[in-house]
């Protein structure tokens, strides 16, 4: 770095933790060398005037998301940081081989859990823990998916610890959502900054609903021009706006469960001019809404027959029905056994380190370290159902023990991560937040990686919670051409 370069480097405290922009208090990572430079000149009333413009960019395109869990059902704007995070071409290409290697082996893994069951006649994962797991689905047993692929849309969320080394925290392989943020991220970030992209040459992320369309219409059972649709829970679900967005820009139509009917082993919809064969359904309901012939009888959101349908092959559902037992907090500590067993490879991307309580070792470790762990519910997601021990009061940490104790195949606990950190805009000056990536993975007949991901941001200052719903935002994510 250059006497000009130190000089132009933004006031910003990196701490002690492995910070992105930073190596050291005043000196800048190179690949952040010119962001840092315009950061350093700014003043802090044409920052506030960018991120208005953003936040007003938002509105007026419906860019929202409902807490579920949010009495009053309130939509929320989802707060946007200016200050892009950057990733260099070399490590994303780790990143894309470590994620394909992950949703092959666990494509592979769904495949053999619903058909031979081979790995469950060894000693590398436990027969109960799979078989016992919420979801699975025995219904689905012997049913041959289109190439094979269970898992068409993958989001996995990564994290660095602090020696800036990438892990693999968890995969979402039914129904992952925020790649309409991704897209928006980026858009917004252009109409108010356009400045920043004239110092980098990033790779795009606007492709990503034209590749996904791809993949839907490769798993159709028709071989000539196949309708395909997202199947959305409807208004009130939290990601709707993505299921909008995802929708038109695909030009599909988004239905709801009313819109569909079967008849004659066929999926049919509802339309103006008459009912029309469905081929393809994006389903952004959960297994146990899908069906309510198959799950659950009270399930206004599914469509009766929907299950027998598929398991004939006369419809193609994505993500397919089953594959939450992949996406399982318990089954995700095995995800390197995986790996080994059906690809023969080491994991490319390392697991943190995580305790199954339902090992009696592990739940040992677990109830005498509670204040050191943080303790995971396998079924929850959006940062609920989780206790981070070393900020958790007393009565939560014995709320938790009991919890372990009574229900061991319920919890997993990990070790508390030192997790990364970018400077984000606070009010008038940069402050380092807490960040994890949750990049989009597409499986059709090939793995596709988009070049970018869902960095959020813990906004709350000391907070580790990057949820939405728990108070997080997100920053655009570049991921630079090769030099």
């Amino acid at each position: 770095m250059t006497v000009e370069q130190r000089a132009a480097v933004p006031a910003y405290d990196p701490g002690t933790f492995w910070d992105e922009m930073f190596e050291s208090p005043g000196r800048v990572r190179p690949h952040y060398v010119e962001l840092a430079r315009r950061l350093a000149t700014l003043e802090p009333a044409a920052v506030a005037r960018r991120q208005r413009a953003a936040e007003l960019s938002f509105q007026a395109r419906g860019i929202t998301f409902a807490v579920n869990q949010d009495p009053d059902g309130a939509e929320k704007t989802m707060p946007f940081d200016l200050i892009p995070r950057v990733v260099l071409a070399d490590e994303w290409k780790r990143i894309e081989r470590g994620l394909e290697q992950r949703v092959r082996a666990l494509n592979l893994f769904l495949h053999d859990i619903y058909h031979e069951q081979r790995i469950l006649r060894t000693d590398l994962i436990p027969a109960e823990l799979v078989l016992g797991a919420r979801g699975y689905r025995r219904e689905f047993r012997n049913v041959d998916v289109p190439l094979g692929v269970y898992t068409h849309v993958v989001g996995s969320d990564l994290v660095r610890d602090g020696h800036g080394s990438w892990f693999v925290l968890e995969d979402n392989l039914r129904v992952p959502s925020g790649v309409s943020y991704v897209v928006e991220n980026r858009r917004v970030l252009k109409r108010v900054w356009p400045q920043l992209f004239a110092d980098y040459r990033v790779r795009p992320v606007e492709g990503y609903p034209q590749d996904l369309l791809e993949v839907l219409r490769a798993v159709s059972p028709a071989s000539d021009d196949p309708t395909v649709v997202l199947l959305s829970p409807g208004v009130h679900n939290s990601a709707f706006f993505e299921h909008a967005f995802l929708a038109k820009s695909m030009g599909i139509d988004m239905v709801e469960g009313t819109d569909l009917f079967v008849d004659d082993a066929a999926v049919y919809m509802r339309t103006t001019r008459g009912r029309r064969r469905v081929d393809v359904i994006y389903r952004r309901v959960d297994d146990d809404f899908l069906d309510p012939l198959a799950f659950r009888g009270d399930s206004l959101l599914g469509v009766p027959g929907l299950l027998a349908t598929s398991r004939m092959g006369r419809v193609s559902l994505a993500n397919a029905i089953g594959t939450g037992i992949a996406d399982d907090k318990a089954i995700y500590a095995y995800v390197p056994t995986i790996i080994k067993y059906y690809l023969g490879e080491d994991e490319i991307l390392p697991n943190v380190k995580t305790y199954v309580a339902a090992d009696p070792t592990d739940r040992a470790f677990i109830i005498e370290h509670l204040p050191e762990l943080v303790v995971k519910s396998v079924n929850e997601s959006g940062g609920y159902g989780m206790l981070i021990g070393p900020h958790a009061p007393r009565a939560d940490i014995e709320e938790y023990r009991a919890r372990v104790k009574a229900d061991p195949r319920g919890y997993i606990a990990q070790p508390t991560l030192a997790l990364s950190r970018h400077p984000t805009w606070s009010i008038d000056h940069l402050e380092g937040r807490h960040i994890d990536l949750r990049p989009f993975v597409l499986f059709g007949r090939e793995v596709k990686v988009t070049p970018g991901g869902l960095t959020r941001v813990a906004l709350r200052s000391g907070s580790l919670v990057v949820n939405s719903s728990q108070g997080g935002g997100a920053k655009d994510t570049w991921v630079l051409e090769n030099a």
